[in-house]
């Protein structure tokens, strides 16, 4: 654990959170510098070979203004989603309303969703953060090789009929290399496949509680305590199995294992 909290907190997390913001800014537009964004209509306003890059003033503003989609990069791009999809049907599971807080799941979500990322953002820093910073790459050139290990990841994620769906509805040309993958298509294909593997989860996380709630709600018909609510049984009990059998740690388990 301090190993791990001295990464996050020494300069090179800094430099690979850095580096991953920095692509993250461009991912949802496909590396904006003279790419597609929809058919017939391309932005260019990187630098290229032909042609001097934006001034300094204007690229603060343009990152500034780009800054704002960076949650909604997050829950796009990454494994956030699954996250808090399971931690919330795990609360649903249990019964207890409000409890953890949204502010508690919302925390566990963003550190898990950085651990299972690191991998991603340590091949984006060696790749692209370092050789821009050095002065080896252009603009264009680091935002290419940066959203390379962010695709790859999200294809490892992505069920083929998916992604095939999100090609037929586009009617495009079905891709044939990884590289023809569009991020148009790649990325509601990749939140495709993550909303069903958190329904998934959250579906075999809902079964023992169920069972809970089924075996009080009999025992009190039984004894003809039918005034009695099951939840007010059956709550204290779940949360007792799940303390038991160490709910929270076969949880994290299961969700950073399910993220390959």
């Amino acid at each position: 654990m301090a190993n791990s909290l001295s990464f996050f907190c020494g300069q090179k997390g800094l430099r690979i959170a850095v580096g991953a913001a920095f692509v993250l800014l461009f991912a949802s537009t496909g590396a904006i510098a003279a790419i597609e964004i929809v058919p017939g209509i391309s932005l260019d306003v990187i630098s290229s070979k032909a042609g001097p890059g934006l001034a300094t003033p204007l690229k603060i503003l343009l990152g500034l203004t780009l800054l704002s989609l960076i949650p909604a990069l997050l829950i796009a791009v990454t494994s956030f989603s699954r996250i808090i999809i399971v931690l919330s049907m795990l609360r649903h599971a249990l019964g207890t309303q409000e409890t953890p807080p949204n502010t508690v799941l919302m925390s566990l979500a963003l550190f898990l969703t950085l651990f299972t990322m690191t991998p991603v953002l340590e091949e984006i820093d060696k790749t692209a953060w370092q050789p821009y910073q050095a002065g080896k790459f252009t603009e264009q050139q680091a935002l290419t090789a940066g959203i390379d290990p962010l695709r790859q990841f999200m294809l490892r994620q992505t069920r083929e009929q998916d992604l095939g769906l999100m090609v037929e509805i586009a009617r495009a040309e079905i891709p044939t290399t990884i590289s023809e993958v569009k991020l148009l298509h790649l990325i509601p294909a990749f939140m495709l496949s993550e909303l069903r593997t958190a329904f998934q989860i959250g579906f075999v996380i809902f079964l023992p509680f169920l069972l809970i709630d089924l075996v009080v709600s009999s025992v009190l018909m039984a004894l003809g305590m039918m005034m009695v609510p099951p939840m007010t049984v059956s709550l204290p009990l779940k949360i007792l199995m799940f303390i038991l059998i160490d709910g929270w740690g076969l949880l994290i388990r299961a969700l950073v294992g399910s993220i390959n």
